[in-house]
C-alpha cells in the first residue's frame, strides 16, 4: 500500500502594532505568508526566509502555534500546514512580492471576515492571544 504524500507549507504569523500581515494569493485567498522548505533549511529558517521575500520584512520566530491539513479545492489536493509565531522590530511597510496580487495588515476584529482558510484564521487568534498573555507578563 502507498502512502500518500503531501507537500509542507510552512507559515507566519507576524504581528505589528496589533495588525496580522497577510498576503493574498492566486486564488483570491488571504493567506500567511510562508512557503516550502529548501534543502538544509529548518522549519523555523524557511518561515523567516519567506516572510523576508514575500514582504521585505526581516522577522525572528518565537514558536510554533499550529499544524493542520488543508483541502485546496480548486487544485485538488492537500498540503500540510505548519504555522509559526514571529515577531519583527522594524516599521517599514510591507512590499508585495510577485508571489501574491497584494499585501495588509489586518486587526484581529477583521480576520473572521476574510477570505481564508479556518486554519489560517485560528493560528491568528491563537497567537493574538499568546501575545495579550505576553504583554500581561511584563
Amino acid at each position: 500500500m502507498t502512502k500518500p504524500a503531501y507537500p509542507v507549507s510552512v507559515k507566519g504569523v507576524l504581528v505589528r502594532d496589533c495588525r496580522v500581515l497577510l498576503v493574498r494569493n492566486e486564488r483570491q485567498e488571504w493567506e500567511l505568508p510562508g512557503g516550502r522548505i529548501e534543502a538544509g533549511e529548518t522549519p523555523e529558517q524557511c518561515v523567516a526566509r519567506e516572510i523576508a521575500e514575500e514582504s521585505g520584512l526581516p522577522v525572528q520566530v518565537v514558536e510554533i502555534l499550529d499544524a493542520w491539513m488543508y483541502h485546496i479545492t480548486v487544485a485538488a489536493k492537500d498540503v500540510f500546514i505548519v504555522t509559526y509565531g514571529c515577531r519583527s522590530d522594524s516599521d517599514a511597510p510591507p512590499v508585495v512580492s510577485h508571489e501574491h496580487n497584494r499585501i495588509g495588515e489586518f486587526t484581529e476584529d477583521e480576520v473572521p471576515g476574510l477570505t481564508m482558510p479556518d486554519g489560517y484564521k485560528r493560528s491568528i487568534a491563537t497567537w493574538f492571544d499568546r501575545l495579550r498573555v505576553l504583554q500581561a507578563a511584563r
